[in-house]
């Protein structure tokens, strides 16, 4: 699977709230970094079952991702990092309000894996889900 392949994949499990499956996409020392994490989220998780547990922990959050819109898309001289300039379209659950949320992510993905995911999410954006 190319990069791309495995993007339109984590979008696709993302949308369909398939925790497990979106888990599976990463490496077993796969790693997600969210620099400018809000509302209690971590800041760094570490493998492939780090990754699983935390997301199955919290899919319960009052979330749903509508769509995953990539505004730009940026090749490097490295053809295992891709830059995505995203917009997730989602809605808080609760309230039915829609939002949007823009962020850069940075891939590094190695033979169909993805071992970084880093997420520079616009924080103010997104509703506080703890309430």
């Amino acid at each position: 699977m190319t990069p791309l392949d495995v993007l339109e994949l984590r979008r696709r499990h993302l949308i369909a709230r398939d925790f497990d499956a979106f888990a599976d996409l990463f490496a077993e020392d796969g790693v997600i970094e969210l620099p400018f994490a809000v509302h209690g989220l971590p800041t760094r998780l570490e493998g492939r079952e780090a990754i699983r547990e935390f997301s199955l922990r919290t899919s319960d959050r009052p979330i749903e991702i509508i769509d995953l819109h990539t505004n730009q898309l940026h090749h490097t001289d490295d053809p295992e990092v891709v830059i995505l300039e995203l917009t997730t379209q989602a809605r808080h659950t609760i309230t039915g309000a829609p939002f949007e949320a823009r962020c850069i992510q940075v891939f590094r993905i190695q033979h169909g894996k993805i071992k970084l995911f880093r997420d520079y999410v616009s924080a103010h954006t997104i509703p506080d889900l703890t309430s």
